[in-house]
């Protein structure tokens, strides 16, 4: 009953559509929901901390709404909406008149919201929801989990069973279903990225299969791999946890960087520079991301051998990823630029992105890093790199291709404001943290000295600005379906210039293989 054939309607069109349109926008609309739900346990954290002492919450929920913040924006917000952009634009670009695989396609969204459900339930139970932190290390989260911890595992067993259902399909679409002449060196970047990402995906998901199943065992069934009481070893726990958690930085960044590498070009009116180099460097980073695990880990007493390893290995990282910056920014270089709202927010992306990237490279060196580790300079690092790097060039892209989706043009000017609030609030909320963390303040307590109270103050409007700016964005979104413009299919940018898409199609659907020309 899908939506191709027959009158469904209502509920049922969605509930059992097989159309890779409607999924995707379904990815979409629930991820933006988990990006309202994580960051208003973010607004709970920051009104904490908006003054020294215990204002609010408690303790313990504090930790609860640490742990939860962060597992509801990378499992549920950020990782669902680049799947959704995956589903709508890539048979498109490749010339496919749908995914590969369209009824698992279905079935891998609609394990999402009963699991989300699952996960925010926990909240409510007897003992509270997790509240070890989204890295969630042993023992904290086994010998001394509230009850909770038992569906949070169900839970991220679900979820990964969802992703690696969307990565199959997303690579059987993009391995078969090319159009004629669309050979692997003519699909577009974000095309590429989505194919090593997925195929990271399909690597790491089962290590953290293993990794709460392992949790599973020790708490149930007495066995004791994370336990050092009956010969096992937390430590093992940490590099369980981060031989998925580190390639999994990177499955959140790359479709990001494949999205900058479509509107970059557009907005320039140049075709990417170093389009080969660009294909080269995802993949170096995806391989690179699977021997770099171990720098979260550098306190935990590993041998100096290794700390030099994986330091020298984490600093190689930065080499493909720095080639990418060089290659969009030689993209703009001598281009005829106009700064519309997707361009605006792709710019910003790269360069925060490459503020996180250097504070990353601060982070790798080892001996620094025992001064670094756990204080907020991590979580700067790390929200430099997820939010700007990612949640930025998802606005970007909503913005670049809902006229494609809708049929209707945003508000421009609205467009406009929000990223400048957005970009405003994101930099008052996360650069202070820098500075706190460099003079010592530790994540994730509710509480703090004095002497970090006005920085703390500047973090916590900042994050009120950025989260306040969300609301705006869903109101442009809504008002774009119900009352925006019409565009025609030739004129799909309006303000400031006219852009006339003049692209040879290789198949009977329209792509964007190559960048738009003036006429």
């Amino acid at each position: 009953m899908g939506a191709h054939h027959g009158p469904a309607k209502g509920f049922s069109r969605w509930l059992f559509t097989t159309n890779h349109k409607d999924i995707g926008t379904m990815y979409l609309w629930f991820s933006f929901a988990m990006f309202l739900l994580g960051g208003s346990f973010a607004m709970i954290i920051r009104a904490e901390l908006f003054q020294p002492g215990l204002q609010i919450v408690q303790p313990e929920f504090f930790n609860q709404m640490t742990t939860m913040h962060g597992l509801v924006m990378v499992f549920g917000a950020i990782m669902p909406a680049f799947v959704g952009l995956a589903n709508w634009m890539i048979p498109m670009m490749i010339g496919a008149p749908d995914m590969a695989l369209p009824r698992m396609n279905n079935w891998s969204f609609w394990i999402l919201p009963p699991t989300f459900l699952l996960l925010a339930s926990t909240l409510l139970m007897e003992g509270g929801g997790p509240n070890f932190g989204w890295t969630f290390y042993a023992p904290l989260s086994t010998t001394y989990a509230p009850p909770s911890v038992t569906f949070f595992i169900f839970a991220v067993h679900a979820m990964g069973i969802s992703s690696i259902m969307g990565s199959i399909n997303i690579i059987a679409t993009i391995v078969n279903m090319r159009a004629p002449g669309m050979t692997y060196m003519k699909m577009p970047m974000f095309v590429w990225t989505w194919l090593i990402t997925a195929f990271l995906l399909v690597a790491v998901m089962p290590v953290l299969a293993g990794a709460v199943t392992m949790m599973l065992m020790d708490i149930h069934f007495g066995t004791s791999f994370f336990s050092a009481a009956g010969g096992g070893d937390p430590v093992l726990f940490q590099h369980v946890f981060w031989f998925f958690g580190h390639p999994e930085v990177y499955i959140i960044i790359l479709p990001a960087f494949g999205v900058v590498s479509e509107i970059i070009p557009t907005f320039s009116r140049k075709p990417l520079f170093g389009y080969d180099s660009m294909v080269y460097a995802t993949s170096s980073i995806a391989f690179l991301s699977f021997i770099v695990w171990a720098h979260h880990m550098y306190t935990v007493g590993m041998p100096i051998a290794g700390e030099l390893f994986f330091m020298y290995a984490t600093m190689l990282i930065a080499v493909p990823t720095a080639a990418k910056v060089f290659n969009w920014i030689t993209t703009m270089f001598k281009g005829s630029i106009t700064l519309e709202t997707p361009m605006l927010f792709a710019i910003a992306k790269v360069f925060l992105f490459t503020i996180g990237g250097f504070s990353g490279l601060m982070l790798a060196i080892a001996p620094a890093d025992f001064q670094y580790h756990d204080s907020y300079f991590v979580v700067a690092h790390f929200h430099y790199t997820m939010v700007a790097g990612a949640i930025f060039a998802l606005s970007a892209a909503v913005y670049y291709w809902i006229p494609k989706w809708t049929g209707k043009m945003y508000n421009e000017t609205m467009g406009k404001a929000h990223f400048w609030i957005s970009f405003i609030g994101f930099n008052l909320t996360f650069f202070p943290q820098h500075f706190v963390g460099l003079a010592g303040m530790p994540r994730r307590i509710p509480d703090y000295n004095l002497m970090f109270a006005d920085f703390n103050m500047m973090s916590s409007i900042g994050a009120f600005i950025y989260g306040t700016s969300q609301l705006l964005f869903l109101f442009n979104i809504v008002r774009t379906i119900t009352h925006g413009k019409p565009v025609t299919e030739d004129k799909v940018w309006e303000g400031g210039t006219t852009l006339e898409w003049t692209v040879p199609s290789p198949a009977p659907y329209h792509t964007f293989t190559t960048p738009p020309e003036i006429k």
